[in-house]
């Protein structure tokens, strides 16, 4: 009407739009059983060593394992899912570490093979990661995109918390090797699941020939993408944050010995930022509208670092759980930071995008967790989740200022880039 000026509403596709797409049931399925395997493992490990050798460096050391390897061979591996069709990625990567897992559990073995196959089998989850994110946008379009993303995020949150709480639980009843046998039957269902529920489709890339060469210039090029501009420098800048803020599920069991050092307590404490980020992303995606989710981003990734200061503090069991869980509410933001990078990015590059983004946050949690571990033989864990909270927080601080700047053109791509959801007539 004349005289009266009204922005469009902005769309929010539903859950349920997204749970109807089939393939992305299948995807999200499968990711959802192999996350269960492996943070069944992960505590598993974490308890084992330290209740082996008291010593909180090498309980990091080992925690720090799983989040390592992108630092050797992420990048490079990640670039299969631009070389190859990525589904045969997921599934041959699948089945490879359901082999290894396999062999881990079909006896006892020193120490040092258990790490090194350890650290293969993490290895490997490069190239299946960045192959699921680059498939994901092919399958879900728009701000059903977002709504997937949200979903994947709950549901890696929630497999964290299974994980966790009951991980300690199950490895005192079955035993270790047991419960790596488990792991490796969640991959070994989940190569099947994708078989069998997403459509192949060819490599974006086009006919392999070459592999090592282009895997190579295909590193070289993602790395050229990504850092070469500014916007996606940023939105990577800020996913890497987490480096910061991961600090604390590192230092978990340490950290557990202040209030008796249970592997109860251990599982509440690792569970509490997942739990956080649960409801945080929740109400991220279904209540907020898309572009006031990249105008929010700052704030939230303060929000992620700011409450861990308060760890120094010395607060109580629940104190230290509300703390935490506020630090995962507010990583929330890494939801937006995820659909602005997928709207930058070209397709024919999105795997090595992906894997690079990707294998740069593992590789710093591995770093911030392997550092603080010898950080806190020596402050304490407390202090050093505290100290931690401050470095955090001073670095997001710098980034939403330099984002203020660049956002209203994120936005406006978004939006350009991810069209609405058709709607129904009739």
């Amino acid at each position: 009407m004349a005289g009266r000026h009204r922005r469009p509403p902005e769309e929010r596709a539903t859950y349920r739009e997204v749970f109807a797409v089939g393939e992305f049931r299948a995807l999200w399925a499968a990711s959802a059983l192999s996350g269960i395997g492996d943070q069944l493992a992960q505590v598993a490990l974490a308890v084992l060593v330290y209740y082996r050798t008291g010593s909180p460096l090498l309980t990091a050391v080992t925690y720090a394992l799983t989040y390592l390897p992108p630092i050797v061979g992420g990048p490079i591996l990640s670039g299969l899912a631009d070389l190859f069709p990525r589904r045969t990625v997921m599934v041959v990567c699948d089945l490879l570490r359901a082999g290894l897992l396999g062999l881990m559990a079909l006896k006892s073995m020193p120490f040092p093979a258990l790490c090194a196959l350890v650290f293969v089998s993490v290895l490997l989850g490069a190239p299946f990661t960045a192959a699921r994110a680059a498939l994901l946008p092919d399958i879900l379009k728009g701000d059903r995109y977002v709504a997937g993303t949200a979903i994947n995020n709950i549901t890696h949150q929630t497999t964290q918390v299974i994980g966790f709480l009951v991980g300690g639980a199950i490895v005192a009843t079955l035993g270790t090797q047991q419960a790596l046998a488990i792991d490796a039957i969640t991959f070994a269902v989940s190569a099947v699941i994708l078989l069998a529920g997403v459509e192949r489709r060819p490599a974006p890339a086009g006919d392999a020939q070459d592999e090592s060469i282009s895997l190579w210039r295909n590193t070289r090029d993602g790395a050229r993408l990504v850092f070469g501009d500014p916007t996606l420098r940023a939105l990577v800048s800020f996913a890497w944050l987490c480096g910061f803020y991961i600090i604390p599920e590192g230092l978990a069991a340490p950290y557990a010995n202040t209030f008796g050092g249970s592997p109860v307590v251990v599982g509440l404490l690792m569970s509490a930022m997942p739990v956080g980020m649960i409801i945080g992303v929740f109400l991220f995606s279904r209540f907020v509208r898309p572009s006031d989710r990249i105008r929010s981003m700052g704030w939230l990734s303060m929000l992620a670092c700011a409450p861990l200061i308060g760890s120094g503090l010395h607060p109580p069991l629940w104190g230290v759980l509300i703390l935490w869980a506020l630090s995962g509410a507010g990583s929330a933001y890494q939801l937006a930071a995820n659909a602005a990078f997928v709207a930058a990015v070209p397709p024919s590059g999105r795997g090595q995008a992906f894997g690079l983004a990707q294998s740069g946050i593992l590789a710093g949690q591995g770093i911030g967790i392997l550092l603080a571990g010898a950080a806190a033989q020596v402050l304490g864990p407390e202090a050093v989740v505290a100290l931690a909270g401050v470095a955090g927080l001073s670095a997001a601080s710098i980034l939403t200022l330099t984002w203020t700047q660049v956002r209203v053109d994120v936005i406006a791509s978004t939006q350009s880039d991810h069209p609405e959801p058709e709607v129904a007539v009739g």
